[in-house]
């Protein structure tokens, strides 16, 4: 299963930020084609031939060097605490632990389980995946929202496969909708199964640290 985009609600417009990663990558190609060519007319006054074929400066040219910028930006800057308080996007990436709870139609509880989830994200790409002792599912959409007052909301839908040796589970979709604070380290919110399986209740997620030490 492959990473997958998601929406950003309430952060800073991806489009901005490409805007940004262009220009500059426009100056810096700017700048280091000006700096080479002026290498070469320094190592002419010197009677230093030097015979640069137009493909070298090809390889500073500016969509090389936004494609660089982009690739660091997509895997680190975002993630830099003064980058996410100005992006305004969670780095929810590693390992969690998550208590569920299957309710009735009464809101009583009808069976608790627990699963161990890992979120893999980028800058534009994310994947949650989650497994228990009897299915194992990974989201197919997904969308993170930054709420000013409580903290991050992701919301995604999620397809669910069962294990080989449960025949009484059946293959299903759903939706969960997670809060998480504002310290990224716990989250709480609901799900909705269907089309297979329809069920619902709570979830609670807490990173595998956090987890331990509570345990």
């Amino acid at each position: 299963m492959l990473n997958h985009e998601y929406a950003l609600l309430g952060g800073v417009n991806r489009a901005f930020i490409g805007r940004y990663i262009g220009l500059a990558a426009s100056i810096i190609s700017g700048v280091i084609v000006f700096l080479v060519l002026s290498l070469i007319d320094l190592a002419s006054t010197f009677g230093v031939a030097v015979n640069l074929p137009p493909t070298a400066l090809s390889l500073v040219g500016a969509g090389v060097v936004f494609s660089i910028l982009y690739m660091v930006f997509d895997k680190f800057v975002w993630r830099w605490s003064i980058a996410v308080k100005w992006l305004k996007v969670a780095d929810l990436s590693g390992e969690w632990v998550c208590l569920g709870q299957t309710l009735k139609e009464s809101g009583e509880v009808r069976y608790e389980w627990s699963a161990e989830v890992t979120i893999c994200q980028t800058w534009d790409k994310i994947r949650v995946r989650l497994k228990t002792a009897q299915s194992g599912s990974n989201s197919i959409a997904a969308a993170l929202m930054y709420d000013e007052a409580e903290g991050y909301r992701l919301l995604y839908n999620y397809r669910n496969d069962p294990r080989a040796d449960q025949p009484e589970l059946r293959s299903h979709v759903g939706c969960a909708n997670i809060l998480f604070d504002k310290s990224l380290m716990v989250g709480s919110g609901e799900y909705f199964n269907g089309h297979g399986r329809p069920t619902f209740g709570r979830m609670e997620f807490s990173r595998k640290g956090v987890a331990a030490a509570q345990g």
